[in-house]
């Protein structure tokens, strides 16, 4: 005990205790480095927020820069690109599964033909997209904005007959939300969300028009929709999160400093393509009122006279030291915080094979389908079959119960003739059915069976003869075969 703790125990036993007890306490606390304060940890922020308090009154600034990059920082878009392309690609799609085991008749049909609702522009409040467009631009949203919402707009089957359901979908990006609307009744508003007692939220304020629009065409207000015809997308990283971050926050300093240092770079070569010449006069030497003119227009092939008595003395150009390694070990840093491999992100395949180019795919696949079932799936994709559902209950269609199958995209092989093979064994061996198989490659079971026998039928029409697969014990006997050989 040290004598400042004496005296207070002292005069307070109380208060002394107090102390002893906090002092301990941080003793056991400096056990951990990360916790310490000093000079290793100076500027270390960790405040304790939770999840959407963390982002609070910064989220708009994170959107706005976040665009910028995207619009001027190559990396960024492409960023952006390969994500969106390896979680949606050509879209995911949905496929009826009438359960029962009726995969055929009248029902399927009538749910296929309401399906095609989705499957063309009239699903768009704008005419513009169909389902597999809006997937792209939803997911686009989300990696530049952290969210995205879909809000729903019915209408009436008088005014718009030549819809097969009787409601459309508009995309709306956050800004769209009120940021001045506090409370609704005894819900708590924040940033345009409004929260019930549980914390659920429970409606979104929206204005009707894009605050940021080059020319408005009414005056702005905001209008109270209930969040069954919202559907809000972002990626969930915390417990309790509701909102979502642009995926870029995390590398936004590491961009922003890469670009600038590239900048630099290219104006140092811009630099060191340009010849400089200094001219040397001797102290005895009369220089003209000309001297040296011409020099300033110094070119290629140029021959320059000078008078007597100068003498040229060539600069130095600067030299570029390190440029590779230190974008290469830059750029492995933003893939790292995005999720995606440094070749996929950089374009750079120098020294890579089939073992390190799958070793590198294998985790951003991971991540894809983690997306793919979370945020597009899980999100957008249900969304859009619950008012799928809702729609044909409107319309008033008696049909049996059914399912919707969601297809990911194919997932692009690096190898083809070592991948396709060990597919195949695996489902001989039973340790895979074909159809989820199928499904990893991004194709639909009941399209290829119906498109087989289609084949099948057509074969046998022409008087040609079945195809017979080859699997993939077979072919390796053949090719033990012709290496005995």
């Amino acid at each position: 005990m040290n004598p400042i703790d004496r005296v207070v125990t002292f005069f307070s036993p109380e208060a002394g205790l107090k102390r002893m007890r906090a002092r301990k306490g941080a003793a056991q606390l400096m056990n951990y480095d990360a916790a310490s304060r000093g000079r290793r940890t100076y500027g270390w922020k960790a405040p304790g927020s939770s999840a959407d308090a963390a982002a609070f009154g910064h989220r708009a600034r994170l959107r706005n820069l976040s665009r910028d990059m995207i619009r001027n920082r190559p990396y960024a878009a492409r960023g952006r690109d390969v994500v969106v392309a390896n979680v949606v690609g050509e879209g995911i799609t949905p496929s009826i599964r009438m359960e029962g085991g009726q995969s055929k008749g009248q029902d399927k049909t009538r749910v296929e033909a309401a399906l095609q609702h989705l499957l063309t522009p009239d699903i768009d409040a704008l005419g513009e997209y169909d389902l597999f467009e809006m997937q792209g631009i939803v997911m686009s949203t989300v990696f530049a904005d952290g969210e995205v919402l879909v809000r729903r707009r019915m209408r009436n089957p008088r005014h718009d007959p030549q819809l097969r359901l009787p409601y459309q979908v508009e995309l709306i990006e956050a800004d769209y939300l009120d940021m001045t609307v506090q409370s609704h009744g005894k819900n708590l508003v924040v940033e345009g969300i409004e929260y019930g007692p549980t914390g659920a939220i429970e409606a979104y304020h929206l204005y009707n028009e894009h605050p940021g629009a080059v020319q408005n065409r009414k005056a702005l207000s905001s209008t109270r929709v209930h969040w069954s015809d919202i559907l809000h997308i972002r990626r969930f990283d915390r417990a309790g999160q509701l909102r979502g971050v642009p995926w870029l926050a995390p590398v936004m300093m590491t961009l922003g400093e890469l670009g600038d240092y590239q900048e630099a770079q290219i104006l140092k070569q811009k630099m060191a393509a340009l010849m400089a010449v200094v001219i040397e006069w001797e102290d005895a030497a009369t220089r003209p009122a000309n001297a040296g003119a011409g020099l300033e227009e110094l070119a290629p092939g140029a021959v320059v006279n000078l008078p007597a008595g100068a003498k040229p003395n060539f600069t130095t150009p600067p030299r570029i030291d390190g440029y590779d390694e230190f974008m290469r070990r830059g750029l492995g840093m933003v893939a790292m915080g995005l999720g995606i491999s440094y070749e996929a992100l950089a374009g750079d395949l120098k020294g890579v094979n089939f073992s390190s180019g799958r070793m590198g795919r294998m985790e951003m696949d991971r991540l894809i389908r983690m997306w793919q079932r979370g945020l597009m799936i899980g999100q957008f994709c249900r969304g859009m079959e619950r008012w799928f559902r809702e729609g044909l209950a409107v319309k008033g269609a008696a049909l049996p119960a059914f399912t919707i199958d969601w297809t990911p995209p194919r997932r692009i092989l690096v190898d083809p003739t070592k991948e396709i093979p060990a597919m195949i064994e695996e489902v001989e061996a039973g340790l895979n059915s074909r159809q989820r198989t199928q499904r990893e490659l991004g194709r639909d079971p009941d399209t290829i069976r119906a498109e087989r026998a289609q084949d099948h039928a057509a074969d046998a029409a022409a008087g040609l003869d079945p195809i017979q697969p080859k699997t993939a014990s077979g072919t390796q006997r053949q090719e033990r075969d012709d290496e005995g050989e």
